[in-house]
């Protein structure tokens, strides 16, 4: 599948569907998750919160509140904050199981962030060529924009490589 890579506040955002960089309480705390519920204002934690905990890799699904976009799927790449660190299954699965949910709501965009990096202490160059790799690999029934977004300019450098990386084929 093609996927493009931008700079911006996930936040900002328009797409059918934003993705959470989760935690398994699926409590929205610092990073993405912060981010989003700042600009989704009240409920979308208590929403969040009321569905978890899940498994690692598993994803969760909330109105997006006022974010302009439908919904957030809430993708749980890492243990509950300070349990542990994201794993490179851990990231695979929770972008497989973002991409499937979306196409099941019959999504068309989709904008997420490196799953399991920053906060949750995975490395970005590795942990952004695992979800670029699943990004080409899959096989979408409807969405036709997807972008992988990260934040400051060094994030999205890292991404950008990773990306020429796999679609290079290394």
């Amino acid at each position: 599948m093609e996927f493009t890579v931008i700079r911006g506040d996930i936040a900002a955002q328009q797409a059918d569907v934003l993705v959470n960089a989760a935690g398994t309480s699926l409590e929205m705390g610092s990073g993405v998750a912060g981010a989003l519920r700042r600009g989704a204002g009240g409920g979308i934690n208590d929403e969040a919160v009321s569905q978890g905990p899940i498994d690692l890799g598993a994803v969760a699904v909330t109105d997006a509140y006022d974010l302009d976009a439908e919904w957030v799927i809430h993708a749980a790449a890492m243990p509950h904050y300070g349990d542990g660190q994201a794993t490179a299954e851990s990231i695979r699965t929770a972008t497989q199981n973002s991409l499937a949910r979306a196409d099941d709501l019959g999504c068309e965009s989709l904008v997420l962030p490196t799953l399991g990096c920053g906060v949750a202490g995975f490395d970005l160059r590795e942990g952004a060529r695992l979800i670029c790799t699943e990004l080409a690999a899959y096989e979408p029934e409807s969405l036709t924009d997807v972008r992988l977004i990260g934040y400051g300019e060094d994030e999205v450098e890292s991404i950008r490589a990773a990306a020429a990386d796999v679609r290079d084929g290394q």
